[in-house]
């Protein structure tokens, strides 16, 4: 069996975006979509140990919380390669592992297809920016870039907190601490709450897993900060219901008008496959103006899908953006409709080349 360097090196050349190890199978990388074999053995359960403890080496970290608790993640970096996100876990009584590919450097966002709409969100100042999909559709990556801009852009202190660091940013017009669940703190929510007396300008939080950790978020944009973090959710009415939802139904009320106030934007994204095997992403960006508070404020989210439609240039539906890539012929028809939030309407949209 190859070393583990040797093997997240052929993913790399075979531009994979994950490598899978799990028993009794070839060692596989996700390459636009698609499993590659890159081991001709399948692992046995000596060649996963051997693996793993391979990775912990290089990330210089003891299995202390794969032990304790079936599973773990963090990060690493083999020179002249990359770096990478890796997650061990238990399953079936033996171990496996995933790691995921991030590149040395920062991601660029014209090359990465991340709209001037989401771009334009690294202006906002302060309250919460919320970035939403599925796992795997890019999240980290317009987090990153969003981040890089302010960077870029104006003097402040930036204080990310992740679980694993994923993008490593240097200090450019902006100092960044860079803080590792659970190395450098032992939460989410106490970092965050920590964060707040260490006179922040820009908050990045990795994920906001808890509802402790969403109130302590709340908090921060409340304070006058700029929040930004992710959800597993999929558009921005299912991610206010999940925020809302998170709490005691005696709570929802007053989180729905906190939420309404400090809100700034939802962007949602996924990945999708084109005809020609290119990754394409997709982005719904809903921005709170005036009218999206009151339906927040007045549990009215079933209407924003409506209102985001309507918003002309200020906003981008995700339907739109599928029926556009079809029309242009980026991806199926096929694929549009299995993806949209709204098949009847985007059917029209495709058809008659209605967009903003």
């Amino acid at each position: 069996m190859q070393s583990l360097d040797e093997l997240l090196r052929i993913a790399m050349e075979k531009g994979g975006s994950d490598v899978f190890i799990i028993p009794f199978s070839q060692v596989s990388t996700k390459v636009h979509g698609q499993m590659v074999a890159i081991a001709e053995e399948k692992v046995n359960l000596t060649d996963i140990r051997v693996l793993i403890d391979r990775a912990y080496e290089l990330a210089n970290r003891k299995q202390t919380n794969l032990e304790r608790v079936g599973d773990d993640d963090f990060s690493f970096a083999i020179r002249d390669v990359s770096r990478f996100r890796c997650n061990i876990y238990r399953q079936r009584g033996s171990l496996a592992a995933v790691f995921r590919v991030v590149a040395f450097g920062l991601p660029n966002p014209a090359e990465r297809h991340i709209p001037d709409l989401v771009m334009k969100l690294a202006d906002i100042r302060s309250g919460m920016i919320l970035v939403t999909g599925p796992a795997g559709t890019g999240k980290s990556t317009t987090l990153a870039c969003l981040l890089d801009k302010i960077n870029q852009t104006r003097s402040g202190h930036i204080i990310t907190i992740e679980d694993p660091i994923e993008y490593l940013h240097p200090h450019k017009k902006c100092l960044v601490s860079q803080r590792e669940i659970p190395e450098d703190a032992a939460t989410f929510a106490r970092a965050v709450r920590a964060a707040l007396r260490e006179a922040p300008d820009v908050v990045m939080l990795g994920e906001m897993r808890d509802i402790e950790t969403i109130s302590t978020a709340i908090t921060a944009a409340e304070t006058g900060h700029l929040l930004l973090s992710t959800l597993h959710t999929l558009g921005a009415a299912k991610t206010i219901d999940r925020v809302i939802d998170a709490f005691p139904a005696e709570q929802q009320g007053q989180v729905r008008t906190q939420l309404s106030m400090v809100l700034r934007a939802v962007v949602s994204q996924r990945l999708l496959i084109g005809v020609d095997g290119t990754l394409y992403p997709v982005f719904e960006v809903m921005t709170v103006n005036p009218a999206i508070q009151n339906l927040i404020r007045e549990g009215k989210t079933h209407q924003i899908d409506n209102a985001i439609s309507g918003a002309g240039s200020e906003m981008l539906s995700m339907d739109a953006e599928l029926a556009r890539l079809a029309r242009e012929g980026k991806i199926t028809k096929e694929t549009a409709r299995a993806y949209a939030l709204h098949p009847e309407t985007m059917e029209r949209q495709m058809r008659f080349g209605t967009m903003r």
